[in-house]
C-alpha cells in the first residue's frame, strides 16, 4: 500500500511538473513582457519554480506572514510574482519584465494547475497538504499521539435534516452520502428550542446552557442596551453567562469559525474570543493557509469566480422572476465570496493543522451553505452548488484525518434548519416596526434591529479584530487603519450594528419602543419600564399594540405575560394560556408542533424574555413563513424545517433511546459519546 501511495505521489509531482512547464509555455506565447525560448527551459523553470516554494517560501512568509494577513493576500501575490523574477534571474532562457509581470505569471500558473488539475482528478493542494503540512505538525513536539479516538465536529450552519436527506438523494452531498450508503454513519434529526438560531443552539451545543438567550438579538432593560449574538464583545458576555469551564472543547480543543468557543484552548475566527488578546493565533493558527505558495492566489481567483457566480444567479432571478426573491447587491457578492471560499478555506486549513496536531475534540462552522440560503433560497441552484463545496472540503479533512496522530472519527452537523417564504415587508407591504409603531399611541423613538445578512460580514469583521490584534507593525498599521471602524475593540463593518452601538452609550437616546427581529421571531420591548410589561399593562397604555399584532395575517402568534393567567399566547382567533394549559377557540401553538408550547413556557420564563415575542405566521400547505427581515430563507422562530436540524454520526455512536429536543439535551448526548470513546475529562 505505501509502495503504491509511493508511486502515486511520484505521478502526481511529474503531471503537476508538466503542466507547470506547459503552462509557462502558454504564458509566454500571450504574454509580451515573459518569455521562455524553449520546452527544455520551461521544464526547468517550472521544476526551480517548485523548489524555490518549496525551500525559500517558508522562510519569506514567516517574515511576511503579517503583511500577507494585513494585505488579505496580495501580499502573496507579490511574493509568487518574486519568486518568478528570481527564476528569470537565474535561467538566461527565461524572461520577465518586472515585479508585476511576475505577478500576472503567478496568477496564470494557479489558473491553469487549478483548472487542469481539477479536470483530471488530482487534488494538488490536498497532496500539499498530506505531505508538508503533516511532516511538519507530526515533527511538532506537542502533537498528541494516542489511541484514544479524536472527534471533529463539522456543523453546516442552517442545514435542515430535510434538506439534507434530498441532498443526499439528488447527489449534491456525495462524500456523506458515501458514509451512509457504506454503513460507516447513520442519520439523524434533532429539535431547536424556540429561538433556532446560531448563538442560542451554540451556547447549547458547545456549552450545554442556552438558557436566557430569547433570540439572535434582544433588548436587555437592565444594561439599557441591546445585545448582539454576533458581536465580539456581546458574545464574550454571553460565553462568561454560560460557561462553566467544561465546555464541549475544554479538554486541549479547538473552535473554528464559531460564536462560541466551547472553552477551547484553541481559537480562531471564534466570535466569543476575538477580543482576547492572550492568544497568539495570528502567526500559528493562519500559517497553513499561507504556507502554500500557490494557495491564496487561487482563494482569490476562486473568490472571483464565485463573486461572477452570485451575480449571474441574482440576474437569472430576476429574468425568471423567481419567488420568493429578494435585492442582492455587488456588496453582499462580495461578503457572500468571504463565507463561501476565503473562510472556508481558512478554516478547513487550521482543521487540518488540528487533526495533525493530534487535539482531541474540534468543532467548526461552515457558513456557506446559511448564507447562500438567506439570499436565494433553501434549496435554490446556487445554494445546492455552496452545499456540494462544503462537501467537498468535508472529504478532504476526513482523508487527511486517516494520517493523524491519532484515530479520528467524524460528526457532520446542523445547528438548525431554514424556513424559506415571502418576506414579512414583501407580502404585507409593511414592515413589523411600522405595524407596531402604527398602533403605538403617541410618536415613539423607535430602536429598530435586524439580523439581515450580516453574520458573514461579521466573521469578516471578526479576522479583521484577530488580524489587529496580533503584536506586530502590521497588525498596528491594521488598527489605525480601521480605527474608524472599531467599536469596543471590535472592527465592526456592519453600518446597522455600529448604530445600534451609538443608542446604547448615549441614555439619552434610550428609545420607548424597540421592535428587533431574527428571521420570523419578532421582539418588542418597551425600554423605558423597567420591569418586562404585562399584558393588562399594555391593554391600559396602548390598548390598540396586542389586537394590531394579533390580527395582523402575517403574525401567528405573540407571547405576553398576564398578570392573571401568567404566560399566554395569542393568535387570531384563539388563546393558549400556557401556565395554566387551558385553550380558548383555536390553539394558536397547533400549527407550530407538538413541542411548542413546551418552548413558548420556557422562554416565557427567561429574565430578559422581550414583553413581546412574535412569531410569522406559517402555511403548512406551501411550507412558507413569512421572515420579519429582508431574507429568502430564514430561521429563528417556529415553523417548518428551520426547527429540525440533523446530525450524520459515525455508527458506533450511541444513538438517543428518546428524541432529541433542545440544544442542551444534542450537547448532553455529544458528551455521552466523548466518554463512550474514553475521554474520561466529560464525565
Amino acid at each position: 500500500m505505501k509502495r503504491f501511495e509511493g508511486r502515486a505521489a511520484i505521478a502526481r509531482i511529474v503531471v503537476v511538473w508538466l503542466i507547470t512547464a506547459l503552462t509557462l509555455l502558454l504564458l509566454s506565447a500571450v504574454l509580451s513582457n515573459f518569455k521562455v525560448e524553449s520546452f527544455g527551459w520551461a521544464l526547468l523553470a517550472a521544476a526551480l519554480i517548485g523548489i524555490l516554494n518549496a525551500l525559500v517560501w517558508p522562510i519569506f512568509i514567516r517574515f511576511a506572514l503579517p503583511i500577507t494577513v494585513l494585505t488579505l493576500g496580495l501580499g502573496a501575490l507579490a511574493l509568487n510574482g518574486l519568486v518568478i523574477v528570481l527564476v528569470a534571474e537565474v535561467l538566461p532562457g527565461v524572461t520577465v519584465g518586472g515585479i508585476f509581470d511576475g505577478i500576472v505569471v503567478a496568477i496564470g500558473l494557479t489558473l491553469v494547475n487549478t483548472v487542469v488539475t481539477t479536470l483530471l482528478a488530482i487534488d494538488d493542494d490536498e497532496f500539499h497538504y498530506r505531505n508538508v503540512v503533516r511532516r511538519r505538525q507530526l515533527r511538532r513536539s506537542d502533537a498528541v499521539r494516542s489511541d484514544v479516538p479524536g472527534v471533529l465536529f463539522l456543523e453546516i450552519d442552517g442545514l435542515a435534516h430535510a434538506v439534507i436527506q434530498r441532498a443526499l438523494r439528488d447527489g449534491n452531498a456525495p462524500t456523506i452520502a458515501g458514509w451512509l450508503r457504506e454503513g460507516t454513519h447513520h442519520l439523524m434529526s434533532w429539535e431547536t428550542d424556540w429561538s433556532s438560531q446560531t448563538g442560542a443552539c451554540q451556547a447549547g451545543l458547545l456549552h450545554g446552557d442556552n438558557d436566557d438567550m430569547p433570540a439572535f438579538r434582544w433588548w436587555e432593560k437592565d444594561r439599557n442596551a441591546p445585545i448582539v449574538t454576533n458581536m465580539p464583545r456581546d458574545a464574550t458576555e454571553l460565553e462568561r453567562r454560560h460557561s462553566n469551564g467544561r465546555g464541549l472543547l475544554h479538554e486541549d480543543g479547538a473552535s473554528r469559525a464559531n460564536i462560541l468557543s466551547g472553552d477551547a484552548k484553541h481559537s480562531m475566527l471564534t466570535m466569543s474570543t476575538v477580543l482576547d488578546t492572550r492568544r497568539g493565533r495570528i502567526g500559528a493558527d493562519y500559517y497553513a493557509y499561507f504556507a502554500n505558495p500557490y494557495n491564496v492566489t487561487r482563494t482569490i481567483l476562486l473568490a472571483l469566480a464565485d463573486i461572477a457566480q452570485e451575480r449571474w444567479f441574482a440576474a437569472q432571478q430576476r429574468r425568471r422572476d423567481i419567488r420568493p426573491r429578494i435585492h442582492r447587491d455587488r456588496k453582499y457578492a462580495i461578503v457572500r465570496a468571504w463565507a463561501t471560499v476565503v473562510q472556508r478555506d481558512l478554516q478547513v486549513e487550521a482543521v487540518i493543522a488540528d487533526l495533525y496536531a493530534g487535539r482531541p475534540v474540534v468543532y467548526t462552522t461552515f457558513l456557506a451553505y446559511d448564507e447562500v440560503a438567506h439570499h436565494s433560497g433553501v434549496e435554490r441552484p446556487d445554494a445546492l452548488a455552496t452545499l456540494a463545496r462544503v462537501d467537498r472540503q468535508i472529504g478532504r479533512i476526513a482523508r487527511a484525518a486517516e494520517d493523524g496522530p491519532r484515530p479520528y472519527h467524524l460528526v457532520v452537523l446542523s445547528d438548525h434548519g431554514q424556513s424559506q417564504g415571502t418576506t414579512f415587508l414583501d407580502r404585507y407591504g409593511e414592515s413589523l416596526e411600522e405595524v407596531a409603531r402604527g398602533a403605538f399611541d403617541g410618536d415613539p423613538q423607535l430602536h429598530v434591529a435586524h439580523e439581515g445578512g450580516d453574520e458573514a460580514l461579521g466573521y469578516l469583521s471578526a479576522s479583521l479584530t484577530e488580524a489587529s490584534h496580533a503584536d506586530n507593525a502590521a497588525a498596528r498599521t491594521l488598527a489605525r487603519a480601521t480605527r474608524g471602524r472599531t467599536v469596543d475593540g471590535a472592527v465592526q463593518l456592519s453600518e446597522e450594528v455600529r448604530a445600534e452601538q451609538v443608542v446604547a452609550a448615549d441614555d439619552g437616546k434610550v428609545p420607548d419602543l424597540s421592535v428587533m427581529a431574527s428571521g420570523n421571531l419578532g421582539l418588542i420591548s418597551f425600554p423605558r419600564v423597567p420591569a418586562r410589561v404585562t399584558l393588562e399593562w399594555l391593554e391600559a397604555h396602548h390598548p390598540r399594540l396586542v389586537p394590531a399584532l394579533r390580527q395582523h395575517p402575517g403574525i401567528g402568534f405573540l407571547l405576553v405575560r398576564s398578570e392573571a393567567d401568567g404566560a399566554v399566547v395569542l393568535g387570531p382567533r384563539g388563546i393558549n394560556r400556557v401556565d395554566r394549559g387551558e385553550i380558548e377557540g383555536e390553539d394558536p401553538l397547533a400549527p407550530f408542533g407538538p413541542n411548542a408550547a413546551r418552548h413558548v413556557k420556557r422562554t416565557d420564563s427567561f429574565p430578559h424574555c422581550p414583553d413581546i415575542v412574535l412569531n410569522s405566521t406559517y402555511c403548512a400547505e406551501t411550507d412558507e413563513v413569512a421572515a420579519f427581515e429582508e431574507l429568502v430563507g430564514s430561521h429563528g422562530g417556529l415553523g417548518g424545517e428551520q426547527s429540525l436540524p440533523f446530525a450524520v454520526v459515525p455508527d458506533r455512536f450511541a444513538m438517543p433511546d428518546e428524541p432529541i429536543v433542545g440544544a442542551e439535551a444534542m450537547h448532553r448526548l455529544m458528551r455521552r459519546w466523548l466518554v463512550d470513546l474514553g475521554h474520561d475529562a466529560y464525565r
